[in-house]
């Protein structure tokens, strides 16, 4: 009956596509996307959204750390405004031929039965305890965050960086048929920063995180020193992360940097371009860094950073993933769904014995 209706009764309406948006970076690559297929497709926008008692919490504002309420949240809601987006919250009010996402730790019930493009937000975070939970206990994916993306396969398609990314989610379990290396929008064009206003030049940059706002152990005193030494003398100029308690760092770097300046709303790739030395801990950032040939301090290895940095297609990402898009919409059906999360205790068990190995063997070297 409804393909009836949209072939007879209305002809001329367009397939309706759902854009769910998290953080800044994850809506305004969603946003390129929509712009290649807005002509073509009706584009509506939500911000993330979930079910249950997580959902009950973000609606509440009671989760300020992730996408799903607080000022990330309203953020998003207000550059939808400010744009002229047609908003549809929590997807409630059509039926959508596609859903395009920057997340699958967390799909809606109402997407479910819905085709979906997943398109990679950036860097994964480490496979660390949490991922081995998710990954052979089943427990809940958002535990783990980033570091079991497209583990769900809860989706048809996933849109990734580069080879190089393709070949980690392959053997995080990912399957290689579902993904497509189209590079990402916001990652795909450092080269064009270079030409900005940004005050400063030859310095060394410090791009903080927000890992304490998300329930991870930094020592930010600890990390603030080493980024001191590692300036070689050179002005240090940091650069918070937008969901970080920016008073309580600001006053962590007056105490342990005086001298050093910050900035909270500065153009991150800007500043990266005009800088020598960029310091971080774990940050999407350092691959625009590498990417403009800057001296990179991480605490991954810079060789592997090497191999995932995301493809420099001159900003045709968007175009490359609108394809994908277009290419799910004109297929019937929806493309097999499996969790690739297992209950495995013993593979927990090894796994976790192998890691814990070699991180005494590490410790040991040092």
């Amino acid at each position: 009956m409804n393909n009836i209706k949209k072939n007879f009764i209305n002809p001329m309406e367009k397939d309706k596509i759902l854009f769910i948006c998290g953080t800044m970076n994850t809506t305004t690559m969603l946003h390129q996307i929509a712009k290649e297929l807005e002509n073509e497709y009706d584009c509506y926008f939500t911000h993330m959204y979930a079910d249950g008692l997580i959902g009950y919490l973000g609606k509440k504002d009671l989760l300020n750390f992730v996408p799903l309420s607080g000022k990330v949240k309203y953020n998003t809601i207000e550059y939808f405004k400010k744009n002229n987006l047609k908003i549809d919250f929590f997807g409630s009010t059509n039926d959508y031929s596609l859903v395009v996402t920057c997340t699958d730790l967390i799909i809606p019930n109402n997407i479910k039965n819905t085709k979906i493009v997943h398109v990679q937000e950036g860097m994964t975070d480490p496979e660390d305890f949490r991922y081995l939970l998710a990954k052979y206990m089943k427990a809940p994916r958002y535990i783990a965050s980033t570091s079991v993306m497209g583990l769900s396969d809860e989706y048809d398609y996933f849109c990734v960086a580069s080879d190089g990314y393709k070949d980690l989610f392959i053997r995080k379990g990912v399957k290689p048929e579902k993904i497509v290396v189209t590079g990402l929008p916001n990652f795909d064009n450092f080269a064009k920063y270079k030409d900005n206003n940004f005050p400063y030049k030859n310095f060394a940059l410090v791009a903080t995180s927000d890992t304490r706002e998300t329930f991870k152990y930094e020592n930010r005193k600890a990390f603030i020193e080493k980024a001191k030494k590692l300036s070689k003398g050179k002005q240090l100029i940091f650069k918070l992360h937008p969901n970080e308690n920016h008073k309580r760092a600001i006053k962590e770097i007056n105490k342990y940097a005086p001298g050093a300046l910050v900035y909270t709303d500065a153009n991150i790739w800007e500043m990266i371009a005009n800088c020598d030395i960029l310091i971080t801990k774990y940050s999407t950032v350092v691959y625009a860094g590498l990417a403009l040939g800057k001296e990179v301090c991480s605490d991954i290895d810079i060789n592997e950073l090497k191999k995932l940095i995301p493809n420099q297609n001159n900003g045709q990402s968007a175009k490359n993933i609108a394809e994908v898009c277009r290419k799910v919409i004109k297929e019937n059906i929806i493309l097999q769904r499996d969790n690739l999360l297992k209950f495995e205790p013993l593979n927990f068990f090894k796994v976790a014995l192998d890691q814990y190995s070699k991180y005494l063997n590490n410790k040991v070297a040092l």
